[in-house]
């Protein structure tokens, strides 16, 4: 019987990356995957670039033989969405499985031990997940610690409030957090608002954001509002939650959040 591979996910995301330090020298020819959409921020390529570096191993960037483009056409012009996720089945899934092919894996991926959900990114029978840290008992803080202690510390994006990997045009973006995405990159926030647009050309009424058009979100007046909106919703946290983590307080990230939707691990995690 032909012997299983040993195969990480890498996202670009904090928890991720946490595991690859976490498994560094664990698992004999571990390889270290990530999925690429060409959409992603350029803070998540500048992160697998310093991962890369700090492991000693490179990261295999796998990519869809079709992008984005191409699958937008074949859904005649429909974005993707919360309810309907063909980006992540067709330009992470798939790319992903075509890889392993048949091949038996042992698929390392990232869920902490203080989740309570399945973060399987494939279905096929010859994959075998497995999570390190739950089994470990490795907490957000614990990830954290390994993050901080590596020296490779916080995703870059953090820097500017972006909370989570994945496309530039994320659709699990908070609201604040598209318009962090306009302050620090107004030229990949305008592509978002082109495809928005090209969209409802066509007789739609779709939003990346559900609250209201980038179009309209850009607007001085609506980022003021909903600025203004998020300082009330961290200062009635705060009073909730006093003893905050460094992550909490660089990204205003909540991990007890859970009237948020959970992103697509293969994306996310």
């Amino acid at each position: 019987m032909k012997s299983p591979r040993h195969i990480l996910s890498l996202s670009g995301g904090k928890d991720s990356t946490a595991l690859a330090i976490y498994m560094r020298g664990k698992v004999p020819d571990l390889e270290y995957v990530f999925c690429d959409t060409r959409k992603e921020l350029p803070e998540t390529y500048d992160y697998l670039n310093q991962i890369e570096a700090f492991l000693g191993k490179k990261i295999i960037r796998i990519e869809a033989t079709r992008g984005f483009d191409h699958w937008l056409d074949r859904f005649q012009g429909f974005l993707p969405s919360m309810q309907v996720r063909w980006c992540t089945t067709y330009l992470k899934v798939k790319p992903f499985e075509d890889y392993i092919g048949d091949d038996p894996v042992i698929n390392y991926v990232g869920l902490r031990a203080d989740e309570n959900r399945d973060a399987r990114i494939s279905g096929k029978p010859n994959i075998t997940v497995v999570y390190p840290f739950k089994d470990d008992g490795v907490n957000y803080e614990g990830v954290e610690r390994i993050l901080k202690d590596s020296g490779i510390g916080m995703p870059p994006y953090t820097k500017w409030g972006r909370s989570r990997s994945g496309c530039y045009f994320c659709f699990f973006q908070r609201t604040i957090e598209w318009v962090r995405l306009f302050e620090a990159h107004p030229d990949l926030y305008a592509l978002a608002e082109e495809y928005e647009t090209k969209t409802n050309e066509k007789g739609g009424t779709f939003h990346w954001n559900e609250a209201m058009s980038l179009t309209k979100l850009r607007s001085p007046e609506n980022i003021q509002k909903i600025k203004d909106r998020y300082a009330v919703y961290l200062r009635q946290r705060n009073e909730r939650r006093p003893n905050k983590t460094l992550m909490e307080t660089m990204a205003g990230y909540n991990p007890d959040a859970d009237n948020e939707p959970r992103g697509c691990a293969i994306c996310h995690l």
